[in-house]
C-alpha cells in the first residue's frame, strides 16, 4: 500500500498536473489529495467518456511538458470506449488512465462487477491500451510512471494502470474544493423571426463562426460528421480541428483545451444529435467552463450525415438547459445574426452558448478532410505553441 502523496508527487515531477474522472472508492485518496492542492487541477466529469475527452483537450494544448490523468472505475470503461477508440487513439492524444479493478477474479465484490471485473484486462487489450497493475510499493511508482510516459511519448496513445483494492492508504478530505455556485444566465429565445424555408444553412452559420475566430487568438473544434467536413470545405485553417467519431465529445474536449490554455479563445461547434447524446456535458461546462469558451450548437433537427433521421431536438430548449447548468450567456434563435450577437457580447464570468436553428441539407459532393487526424492535430498544436 502506498500513500496518495507518493504517487501524485511522483506524477507531478513528470508533468502530470491535470486530473479528471468519475469517483470510485478505490480512487478516493487520490481525489481528496488533488482537490486540496491548489497547484493541481481536478474536474469531476458527468461520465468517464467526457473525462477522457477533457484530458485529451488538455493534451492538445499542453505546454512545458504538462500531462493529464483520467481516473475511473472499470465499470466506466464502457462509457469511455468511444473517445478512447476514436479520439485519443485516432488523433494520438496520450493520457494516463487509472482504472480501478472492481470485481477482480478472486476478490469478493458486488454483483454488478461480476462480469466487468474478469473482462477488464481484455477490454484494455482489445482497445490496444497497454496496462499494468497499479504500483503498491513506493519504489515501484517511478518506474511505472516512466514506462507509461515513455510509451505515451513514443506512440501518442494512452497507457493504463489498473488499481487493485487496497492499493492506496486513506486520505482525509478536509475541503471539498467546491467553488461558489454561479448565478445562471437567463435564457434568451427568439424564434419565429425567420420562415422555416428561409432558415440559414450550415454553410451560412459556419461562415459566421469563421468571421469571428481569427487565426492568431482562437481555436475552433468542430463536431463529427458534416459539421467538421463543411467547415473544412469552406476554409481549412491551421486553428481548426475536425473531430471524427467520439460523437458528443466536442464540448468536454473544448473544455479541457480552454481550461489549460486561458490565452486562447476556444469555440466548440456542436450539432443537435451530438449534444443530445452527452447532455451531461452541459452541467460540466456550466460548473467549470471559463470565459474563453464558446459553445455554438447548429440545430437542424436531424442526423444529417446518416440520412437525415430526425432527432428530438425540437422538444428541447438548449438555451434553457445551458442557463440552468450555469453558462454565463445562453441564446437561441432562428436568425443567423444571433452568432454575431454572441461574439459581440461583453466578456463574462463563464462560457457562452448559442443554439441556431438551421435548415436541413448539405451541399452535393461535400469533401472529407484530406488531412489525416494526427496531422490536423499536429498542425494545430504547432499553431498554438503546444508541445
Amino acid at each position: 500500500m502506498i500513500e496518495a502523496a507518493q504517487f501524485v508527487e511522483a506524477a507531478r515531477e513528470r508533468g502530470f498536473d491535470w486530473y479528471a474522472g468519475v469517483p470510485c472508492s478505490y480512487l478516493t485518496p487520490f481525489i481528496n489529495y488533488v482537490l486540496q492542492d491548489e497547484s493541481l487541477h481536478y474536474v469531476s466529469a458527468a461520465n468517464e467518456g467526457d473525462a477522457v475527452a477533457l484530458i485529451a483537450g488538455v493534451t492538445l494544448g499542453a505546454q512545458n511538458g504538462r500531462r493529464g490523468i483520467t481516473m475511473m472505475q472499470n465499470s466506466g470503461l464502457g462509457n469511455a470506449v468511444s473517445p478512447l477508440t476514436s479520439l485519443t487513439w485516432t488523433f494520438r492524444l496520450p493520457q494516463l488512465l487509472i482504472v480501478t479493478w472492481r470485481g477482480q477474479p478472486g476478490v469478493a465484490d458486488e454483483p454488478q462487477h461480476a462480469l466487468m471485473g474478469p473482462v477488464t484486462p481484455a477490454m484494455l487489450d482489445t482497445m490496444e491500451i497497454p496496462w499494468e497493475t497499479f504500483p503498491t510499493e513506493a519504489d515501484a511508482i517511478g518506474p511505472a510512471l516512466d514506462r507509461a510516459t515513455a510509451y505515451m511519448d513514443e506512440t501518442g496513445r494512452p497507457y493504463a494502470l489498473v488499481m487493485q483494492k487496497g492499493s492506496v492508504a486513506p486520505y482525509e478530505l478536509k475541503d471539498s474544493g467546491a467553488g461558489a455556485r454561479r448565478v445562471p444566465a437567463q435564457p434568451q429565445s427568439q424564434f419565429g423571426k425567420v420562415a422555416a424555408n428561409e432558415l440559414a444553412s450550415r454553410h451560412d452559420a459556419l461562415q459566421k463562426v469563421i468571421a469571428h475566430t481569427p487565426l492568431d487568438s482562437t481555436v475552433v473544434l468542430a463536431s463529427t460528421g458534416f459539421c467538421g467536413r463543411e467547415l473544412y470545405a469552406i476554409d481549412d485553417r491551421a486553428n481548426q480541428l475536425y473531430m471524427v467519431g467520439s460523437m458528443g465529445c466536442v464540448t468536454p474536449f473544448a473544455l479541457g483545451l480552454a481550461l489549460s490554455r486561458p490565452d486562447l479563445q476556444v469555440v466548440a461547434v456542436d450539432g443537435d444529435g451530438a449534444a443530445l447524446m452527452r447532455m451531461g456535458a452541459f452541467a460540466t461546462l456550466g460548473a467549470y467552463g471559463p470565459s474563453n469558451l464558446t459553445h455554438v450548437l447548429l440545430d437542424n433537427g436531424a442526423h444529417d450525415s446518416t440520412g437525415g433521421q430526425a432527432t428530438v431536438s425540437s422538444q428541447v430548449s438548449f438555451a434553457g438547459v445551458a442557463a440552468a447548468c450555469g453558462y454565463a450567456c445562453a441564446l437561441e434563435s432562428d436568425d443567423v445574426s444571433v452568432i454575431d450577437d454572441l461574439f459581440a457580447s461583453a466578456p463574462l464570468d463563464g462560457p457562452r452558448f448559442v443554439r441556431l436553428a438551421i435548415r436541413r441539407g448539405t451541399p452535393d459532393g461535400l469533401p472529407r478532410p484530406t488531412i489525416a487526424p494526427p496531422d490536423v492535430k499536429t498542425r494545430l498544436m504547432r499553431h498554438i505553441g503546444a508541445a
